[in-house]
Formats: C-alpha cells, structure tokens, sequence
C-alpha cells in the first residue's frame, strides 16, 4: 500500500498520456505550418500581396517547433520526478 503513490502514471493509462503526448509530436509542426499557410493566403488575397503566405507558413513552424520544445520539456520534468 505505501508503494501506491510511487506508481503514479504508470501502467495502461501512463502508456495512454505517453502515446498522447509522442502524437503531439507528430502533428504539432504540420498543423502550425498549415495553418500559418492558410493564415497568410488569406492576408495575400486580402492585402494584395505576395509575401504573406510564405511568413505564415514560418510563423506556423516556429509555432510547431515551441509546441514541440514545451512537450519535450514536459515530458522530461515528469520522467525525472
């Protein structure tokens, strides 16, 4: 019984929030791109310029890479404790 809090995340429902949190690794950078994408295409077609969708689209992976860098870091704090 004293053991109880020691095993805390482990087992079925730590493999779950594990799995969580490597498939926010996967979709955390293509879903900033895309979106930044569909951010600055329509601030080309709605400025009249050409150079915003490219800007959205680094916005969006700089935005996916902090996401990935704040799950990283998380993810380590949890394993280390």
């Amino acid at each position: 019984m004293a053991d109880e809090p020691s095993k805390k995340g482990k087992g079925a429902l730590g493999d779950l929030v594990k799995a969580e949190s490597m498939i926010q690794f996967a979709i955390a950078l293509p879903a900033g791109c895309v979106i930044g994408w569909l951010l600055g295409s329509w601030g080309d077609r709605h400025f009249h310029q050409a150079w915003m969708g490219v800007v959205g689209i680094l916005l969006g992976a700089l935005g996916g890479f902090i996401q990935i860098f704040r799950t990283a870091s998380g993810y380590l704090k949890r394993d280390a404790k």
